[in-house]
């Protein structure tokens, strides 16, 4: 079998393309997050603490000299990204816990017993009668 043709099935299994499309909307969610969270939640929070931006946050290490810039320890992205980490960590918790409670409501309706066969029933009939004498 060609390297090419082993590649082409195992690219097309479905496996592999459905972690390719979590992959990018994944991906694409990300953005969206760090976008709520730098556009909207950040600046009221900002604003509640004196209006703080929090990206402009930052520690000097070593201060610019001539052509050389200031070393800055960017605290302020740090808060933004850990932010980003919670939001969609929490996300992603509500999306799993909804598809784990309706795999659970899948299981807990258990299939109804079947009949029992005519035989069952006859004997049982049977037994029945037995225990009677």
């Amino acid at each position: 079998m060609s390297m090419m043709k082993e590649f082409r099935e195992f690219a097309m299994r479905g496996n592999v393309v459905d972690m390719a499309v979590g992959i990018v909307i994944g991906a694409a969610f990300g953005k969206i997050v760090s976008s709520f969270v730098n556009d909207v939640l950040m600046p009221p929070i900002g604003v509640l603490l004196g209006g703080v931006d929090f990206s402009d946050l930052s520690m000097t290490l070593v201060e610019a000299s001539g052509d050389v810039a200031a070393v800055t320890l960017n605290y302020g992205s740090f808060i933004q990204t850990i932010v980003d980490f919670v939001i969609i960590a929490f996300a992603i918790f509500m999306v799993i816990k909804a598809m784990n409670s309706m795999k659970k409501k899948e299981e807990a309706a258990p299939a109804a017993p079947p009949k029992p066969s005519a035989e069952e029933i006859l004997l049982s009939e049977i037994r029945d009668l037995l225990k009677q004498k």
